[in-house]
């Protein structure tokens, strides 16, 4: 992948965009081809054509792909579509919007053979019908150069964003339009309890930047990336870091703060009613196969759930691992996610 220009979120969402627009059909000799199986996804997906045609070898299916906007979007279009589904298969529900599709009844039960390789380890709790194929840590980065250039000590945690010498250095997503937003908002929920809303509060005085998206903050205010914005400290992924080695090797100037990070696992699952249920099981078991597997870590900066699977020598070495990742029930993020949001929003934006 390109190192940094547009990000490694852009770039993927602009493969998926493509691949949306023209319907393409892996192994299909056209976009006109009538596919087998249709695959209903964010617009953040994305797979090498040769890894994604090896499904079409394997079984004669050949796979057409739907983008349906971020997480939130494709989980909100699912529950509306469910009694007249928009395909067979879906991917890309995370453990913070998982409630609702579950809730709605828009998966049907199915376990894949191959989940005992490592996905069953992240299973959707109570839940046979979601079958988790990644996984993915939001944390905030930092630019280590502008620390060390003013000698200014890193932050470590959540909680020192709001001490005097961050004052204006932070920039965040909303969590009402942004997904890594929501991320965040969770994981100082997870981190300070009952006492988030103060949190907050403290974080607005001290200067924080809010962004619609992941693309602006990062690319653009974050002083990092490609943007050589103003602000040091982002809300990003613990992949960040490696996509922005240089062309040479060399190493990032940024990296992922591993006690601030929040545990985002993406399902996928079998649509009720789909028109062909058996091939999209056959996709499932796929997408935990170990070609699609070493394949998501260079493609969507994210990082498989099956045991064993090789990384990238710049994931290996530059992204976040953390040993205690934030988390909350899904169940409890179900019953409160909107609440906390109007929550927010009144703390914040007033």
């Amino acid at each position: 992948m390109s190192k940094v220009q547009l990000g490694f979120a852009g770039i993927a969402m602009m493969v998926a965009a493509g691949l949306a627009l023209s319907s393409c059909s892996a192994g299909a000799g056209g976009g006109d081809a009538k596919a087998d199986v249709i695959l209903v996804t964010h617009d953040s997906f994305a797979l090498s054509d040769e890894v994604l045609a090896q499904f079409t070898e394997q079984t004669g299916l050949t796979v057409e792909v739907r983008g349906s906007g971020d997480a939130g979007a494709l989980t909100s279009q699912l529950a509306l579509t469910k009694e007249n589904p928009l395909g067979d298969v879906a991917f890309g529900v995370d453990n913070a919007f998982a409630s609702r599709a579950i809730e709605e009844g828009v998966f049907a039960d199915y376990t894949s053979p191959a989940a005992a390789g490592g996905s069953a380890d992240y299973a959707y709790p109570g839940s046979s019908a979601l079958t988790a194929v990644d996984y993915g840590d939001v944390c905030l980065n930092i630019d280590t150069r502008y620390f060390t250039e003013r000698q200014l000590a890193e932050p470590a945690t959540i909680t020192d964003l709001i001490k005097p010498e961050y004052k204006d250095l932070t920039v965040v997503e909303s969590p009402a339009t942004s997904s890594p937003g929501l991320a965040f908002l969770l994981a100082t929920i997870a981190a300070d309890g009952d006492g988030w809303q103060q949190y907050w509060k403290a974080l607005a005085d001290n200067g924080v930047q809010v962004t619609d998206g992941w693309t602006q903050a990062y690319n653009v205010e974050f002083s990092g990336s490609a943007g050589a914005g103003s602000r040091p400290i982002v809300v990003s992924y613990a992949s960040s870091p490696p996509a922005e080695v240089g062309a040479d090797g060399s190493a990032p100037p940024t990296k992922a703060l591993p006690d601030t990070c929040f545990r985002q696992i993406e399902y996928a699952g079998v649509l009720t009613g789909a028109a062909n249920p058996e091939g999209a099981q056959k996709l499932i078991d796929f997408l935990l196969s170990p070609a699609v597997q070493a394949d998501l870590p260079g493609q969507m900066y994210v990082f498989p759930v099956q045991r064993d699977t090789p990384l990238p020598d710049a994931f290996a070495r530059y992204a976040a691992k953390p040993e205690a990742p934030l988390t909350l029930a899904p169940s409890v993020i179900g019953e409160h996610r909107d609440e906390w949001i109007a929550e927010w929003r009144t703390l914040v934006q007033g």
